[in-house]
């Protein structure tokens, strides 16, 4: 029997009670603090936004501080308190919080709430990243664009509440795990990025050729001449609620990275497809995004489609070239592509990206270079196989034995 055993059959016989935070804890909302605030010396501050981009779980020290005089206005966080963020515009970020064990006090603004209680700190952070918390933050969220979870309703979450004695075993358990997660994780992480400088490497030998003109089989091509038809897209006009939602996928440049596309986040329905530039591709065309942030990125679209007038869409010529060689060859040229922009935004066009060179090989060997790189791509990339894949494996086994752990009998009232 180990030790958490033990002390749950010594301690919580019956059970574990299960309690809304508000009858353990107080909580305060935040006021004021702006990033424009922070400052290189001072009173350490906790910014909301950083509660889901910096830390995670824990910390003993803070990212930024601000002004003596500042800090005296704001809300103070003590040792073992928690700080949570109660504003995003993302779902999984609302709730994010951090236990703050440092030895000062510090303190916190809008947008956070601050959960004193007797605790274990890092017990109740923990929990706050379970599927049980999860299900049930998400009942009590307002707002949609920028959603927001009121102090008064984090109150209503349900924690269960075994003996500290317990807490503590539970957290020397989390930690442990926490580290040894972390460590497996920084370890394919970096055998990733090894593997993905491979395969940058491959590629670009792969798809290397000296000159302008036909030598040892190369010739050279613009892309419009590899393609039975170039065309962009369109937008259906945004006020016109009846052009979206229907079962048409329409996709937009920032979903074009250097993937496969086998779905849209938006879709429109037939009266948008009609009423703007939006038209039909077949699968299997290269696209190029061609505007500001995203210009010069690829992708391949695996299912019939429409896009917006952002993408530069080549069906291409079997005939002529593979469409995963032409993919690959476009993908490799990405950062020459990028620097082609023109004016404030660094858009390029559909004639900028037609008239691009591509040196073409027979079809056989097209297919070997595609054969090769395919193979490097999914080791690096696909999140089913390879690497990513075992990095999410990891994850994914981490948060299931932390919400075995943290889930009790409860205590019959």
């Amino acid at each position: 029997m180990s030790k958490l055993e033990e002390l749950l059959e010594q301690l919580c016989p019956n059970g574990v009670e299960y309690l809304p935070i508000e009858t353990f804890a107080t909580i305060v909302r935040g006021n004021g603090l702006q990033k424009k605030d922070f400052t290189e010396k001072g009173v350490g501050c906790i910014h909301y936004g950083q509660i889901y981009t910096f830390y995670n779980t824990f910390t003993y020290e803070t990212k930024s501080k601000v002004s003596s005089e500042l800090a005296e206005t704001l809300k103070q966080v003590e040792t073992g308190d928690l700080v949570v963020a109660i504003t995003s515009e993302n779902i999984d970020d609302i709730c994010k919080c951090v236990a703050w064990l440092g030895n000062e006090t510090i303190v916190t603004g809008g947008h956070a709430a601050i959960i004193k209680h007797k605790q274990n700190s890092k017990y109740l952070s923990y929990f706050f990243q379970t599927e049980n918390f999860y299900k049930q933050k998400v009942k009590l969220v307002t707002g949609t664009k920028v959603m927001d979870l009121a102090p008064v309703k984090l109150g209503k979450i349900v924690v269960p509440l075994p003996p500290l004695p317990i807490q503590e075993e539970i957290v020397r358990i989390l930690d442990n795990m926490t580290s040894l997660t972390a460590e497996l994780t920084a370890e394919l992480t970096a055998e990733l990025k090894a593997r993905q400088k491979q395969y940058e490497y491959y590629r670009d030998s792969l798809l290397s050729f000296d000159g302008k003109g036909e030598q040892d089989g190369v010739r050279w091509m613009k892309l419009r001449d590899v393609a039975t038809k170039v065309s962009s897209g369109g937008t259906p006009l945004k006020a016109r609620t009846e052009y979206y939602g229907g079962d048409i996928p329409w996709l937009r440049t920032q979903e074009v990275v250097f993937n496969e596309i086998r779905t849209t986040e938006k879709t429109i329905t037939e009266e948008g497809l009609n009423n703007s530039s939006a038209k039909w591709i077949p699968a299997n065309c290269v696209i190029v995004a061609i505007s500001g942030a995203t210009a010069g990125r690829c992708a391949v679209n695996k299912i019939p489609l429409t896009t917006n007038q952002h993408c530069c869409n080549f069906e291409i010529n079997p005939s002529i070239a593979n469409y995963k060689y032409v993919f690959y060859w476009v993908k490799s040229q990405y950062e020459i592509l990028k620097g082609m922009g023109q004016g404030a935004r660094n858009d390029l066009s559909v004639s900028i990206i037609s008239k691009y060179p591509i040196p073409i090989l027979s079809l056989k060997e097209q297919q070997r270079i595609v054969d090769i790189l395919d193979r490097f791509d999914k080791l690096c990339n696909d999140i089913s196989e390879g690497l990513p894949a075992e990095i999410e494996a990891r994850k994914k086994q981490y948060e299931y034995y932390r919400d075995k752990l943290l889930t009790f009998k409860e205590k019959e009232a």
